[in-house]
């Protein structure tokens, strides 16, 4: 079997440690692996197949005989870097959301829409981790039934954020357990035992950045500019996976069991749904493994073709390191390097 030159871009980061571990534990053809960070997290140790690896700070030249680079540094590294590195010859998958919108860059969802890697042209987008689980729960039901509307709100962990998120959480959550004082630094008000009901600024027409891109990388997705869509995103005081309550109105009536057939039957997907015996999807359950979870599928009582459900997944794994992961491995297997 054939071995690429695998870069990290953000290596040290929440996402760039969590694509380190998927490539090893899904054996991923690395011939030699280069974690890259900036100059100040230069020099750190990781551990790879048991070989232990050095950082590398990254710089304009660090590219040449990359084969495929996984980028997690943040929009303004990627904006800088990410055209270098095609330039240099590396495919680029890029985990944030500067080019996601962008026409000439396919936003993929390997089980969704792989097809759209054929018109890579050295780069590729991964969709935001709340979009990427609801997308892989909607395209079921919308190759069956076709999809009007979607209404969905979210319930997204502090890790979303980053490792200083995950800390403050803990921290804060120490202190006021002994009636101390504490930092608030990763958000505008506290974090634990707490709700804040936005994520990302607020846009001029009320909804936050984080909502809008729910709406437009969900048709980019789909191939659809009329399905319509309205998210409400909260970040929630959990270290770990996103929770969503979806409803779905589509073209024409599809049963609740239909539903759970398709769901199930789709890769990627569990259905987790028996609520006589409290079955339903958990994000601490959900931590660490690669499913999205589907649960409470039931119909919309509020309008004719409609449906309700509850979406799970690790945002650290589906959400983000393994969808980048997965569309490394599809541009492999569909040998899409001469793009």
């Amino acid at each position: 079997m054939k071995k690429y030159n695998i870069a990290i871009v953000g290596a040290t980061g929440a996402v760039g440690e969590e694509m380190r571990l998927v490539l090893e534990q899904r054996k991923f053809p690395v011939e030699k692996l280069i974690l890259f960070a900036s100059a100040r997290s230069a020099g750190k140790e990781y551990e790879f197949n048991g070989e232990k690896l050095k950082v590398q700070e990254l710089k304009d030249d660090s590219f040449g005989g990359i084969d495929i680079s996984l980028f997690s540094g943040g929009d303004e590294v990627s904006k800088h870097f990410a055209p270098l590195a095609v330039q240099q010859g590396a495919i680029v998958i890029d985990n944030g959301k500067y080019f996601r919108m962008d026409p000439n860059v396919p936003l993929v969802v390997p089980e969704v829409n792989p097809d759209d890697l054929k018109q890579h042209r050295g780069l590729v987008a991964n969709p935001n981790c709340s979009t990427i689980q609801m997308v892989m729960a909607l395209k079921p039901i919308y190759d069956e039934a076709g999809i009007e509307r979607v209404v969905v709100a979210t319930y997204q962990s502090v890790s979303g954020t980053g490792k200083e998120a995950i800390e403050e959480l803990k921290a804060q959550t120490a202190s006021i357990s002994k009636n101390e004082e504490f930092e608030i630094k990763a958000y505008p008000y506290q974090i634990a035992f707490n709700l804040l009901p936005h994520i990302g600024s607020f846009m001029e027409n009320g909804y936050t950045a984080e909502e809008m891109k729910m709406l437009n990388e969900t048709r980019k997705i789909l191939g659809d500019k009329n399905i319509r869509v309205a998210a409400t995103t909260v970040r929630v005081p959990v270290y770990r996976a996103h929770s969503e309550v979806v409803h779905i109105e589509t073209k024409k009536k599809i049963s609740v069991q239909r539903t759970r057939e398709i769901l199930g039957a789709f890769p990627g997907i569990k259905v987790v749904d028996n609520p006589e015996r409290l079955e339903y999807p958990l994000p601490l359950f959900a931590e660490g493994k690669d499913e999205v979870f589907v649960g409470r599928i039931r119909e919309d009582i509020s309008t004719d073709n409609g449906l309700v459900m509850w979406i799970v997944s690790d945002n650290l794994r589906k959400g983000a390191a393994l969808n980048a992961v997965q569309i490394a491995e599809k541009i492999i297997e569909k040998e899409l390097f001469s793009k």
